[in-house]
């Protein structure tokens, strides 16, 4: 089963549209203006994914809502929690349009994180929320060792840690 679009709050859309239409290429297809249940009203945009019109990824610009002075739009935050544990990753069909995102990140003005785990390569950005946004391409397969190493991990309370990471770089913008 694949999920039909993930929704988000934004605290700026033009900025949260710019970088996904102007710099990740999803088009926007979709508004939908509606009250909010809790009061208020907003707009929940939807933006096709590789013109594919069945995943999208969506964005509520909220209006008038109660709390609307005290929203926090980078989920690691509002969570209380390390920057990148929450985050949305887009798969990758090969290392050339990997490096590809990696330089189109770069040319628009973003850091770029990259780590190889051994058995994914991914690059990470964050979004004009804040919030990550990862690229990766799955470069291992998986057996049945894998399978029994991760079912052991489940009730595990002390660290066992995986082996390093292959590759961890930051890349700075390039320079405009």
């Amino acid at each position: 089963m694949a999920y039909h679009h993930l929704a988000l709050a934004t605290k700026d859309m033009k900025a949260t549209h710019d970088f996904y239409e102007g710099i990740m290429g999803f088009e926007l297809v979709k508004v939908e203006v509606a009250p909010i249940q809790s009061g208020g009203w907003g707009k929940h945009f939807f933006y096709r994914m590789d013109g594919d019109d069945s995943k999208f990824i969506a964005f509520w610009e909220l209006h008038d809502t109660e709390t609307q002075d005290k929203h926090i739009h980078d989920l690691n935050k509002a969570a209380n929690l390390p920057p990148l544990t929450n985050h949305y990753s887009f798969s990758v069909s090969s290392k050339e349009e990997l490096s590809e995102w990696k330089e189109k990140w770069r040319k628009a003005g973003l850091r770029v994180f990259e780590i190889d785990h051994n058995w994914c390569h991914s690059i990470y950005t964050t979004d004009p929320n804040g919030n990550g946004v990862e690229f990766c391409l799955t470069t291992g397969t998986f057996d049945e060792a894998d399978r029994e190493r991760a079912l052991a991990a489940l009730d595990e309370t002390e660290f066992k840690p995986s082996p390093p990471p292959a590759l961890v770089k930051f890349w700075e913008p390039e320079p405009a």
